[in-house]
């Protein structure tokens, strides 16, 4: 292997994701483009998981596995930054421990990246795969809300995230420049479970262009004991995704004063935050209310 740089750095982080880890990191094994380098950031795992990917990176130089330096959890944003300050790629892909990529993926982003050097990211859909096992869900697509095969400004693919309703960027299907990762500073480590992806994205898709593909380069596996569906069945999701917004919206704020953003975000992107928390914030009142209701307690 050559001891220069490789041109991308895949990141799978993992938390005692022993059940699929193997298959994540062959994905990445078997990509047509060879020169990237695998870095597994395990999360202070205590089953199998750190055995798994170092047994594969005593069979491949070009897989490294990191770990914090106490060795215990510190959750999703954290342990992204971890991978990330062990990257000597100039294009990061990210890969959740569960998930798996397509075998062209890295080629076909990385020549799309080369056509459109303008672009902070490329992604695609993502196809929500259930058929992984044997159940009665079939695996679909989201719509894309904007016109494939062509590059988008800001802050229209800002706008469509917020609706929360279309195919916007994941973590298993993105490829994004190193240098508009350090623009936006990483990703958020308050975040130790849910949304840390979403901020990090809506930052990206706020300040830069991004090429969005009709093409699925990733396959984003659904089971009971994912971080998603876990949040989900513990009633979390409506919290997390209102600290989330709150966030976003410091964020907005910040960049319509900062004079060295790479685009000063407008007043519309404000009032479009504005709108969405202040849904969701109706929403989480009225629920607190028919809990009250239900159960005769104090609804605040």
């Amino acid at each position: 292997m050559s001891t220069s740089a490789p041109a991308v750095t895949c990141i799978v982080i993992v938390h005692n994701g022993e059940d699929f880890l193997d298959e994540a990191i062959t994905s990445v094994v078997r990509q047509t483009w060879p020169d990237w380098e695998l870095i597994v950031a395990d999360d202070g795992s205590t089953d199998a998981s750190r055995e798994i990917a170092r047994r594969h990176a005593q069979e491949d130089r070009r897989v490294r596995v990191v770990t914090h330096p106490d060795g215990v959890n510190h959750g999703t944003g954290a342990t992204r930054n971890l991978g990330l300050s062990a990257a000597a790629g100039d294009f990061i892909g990210f890969l959740d421990a569960d998930d798996v990529w397509e075998a062209r993926k890295l080629e076909e982003q990385l020549e799309l990246m080369a056509r459109h050097p303008e672009v902070a990211m490329v992604y695609g859909r993502t196809l929500i795969w259930h058929s992984w096992e044997p159940t009665s869900a079939t695996d679909f697509y989201y719509e894309l809300g904007v016109r494939p095969d062509r590059v988008h400004p800001p802050p229209v693919l800002f706008r469509n995230l917020l609706l929360n309703v279309y195919q916007t960027p994941t973590t298993c299907s993105a490829l994004v420049r190193r240098t508009a990762i350090a623009e936006v500073g990483g990703f958020d480590e308050s975040f130790t479970g849910m949304f840390e992806d979403q901020l990090f994205f809506a930052e990206v898709l706020l300040q830069f262009p991004v090429f969005v593909s009709d093409r699925c380069w990733a396959r984003y596996r659904q089971h009971r004991a994912s971080s998603s569906a876990t949040s989900a069945a513990a009633g979390g999701d409506l919290a997390a995704q209102v600290r989330y917004l709150h966030r976003l919206r410091r964020y907005v704020r910040e960049q319509r004063r900062a004079p060295s953003a790479p685009r000063r975000a407008v007043r519309g992107d404000q009032w479009a935050v504005e709108r969405m928390l202040a849904r969701l914030l109706v929403r989480r009142g009225v629920l607190r209310l028919r809990r009250a209701v239900t159960t005769g307690s104090r609804p605040w």
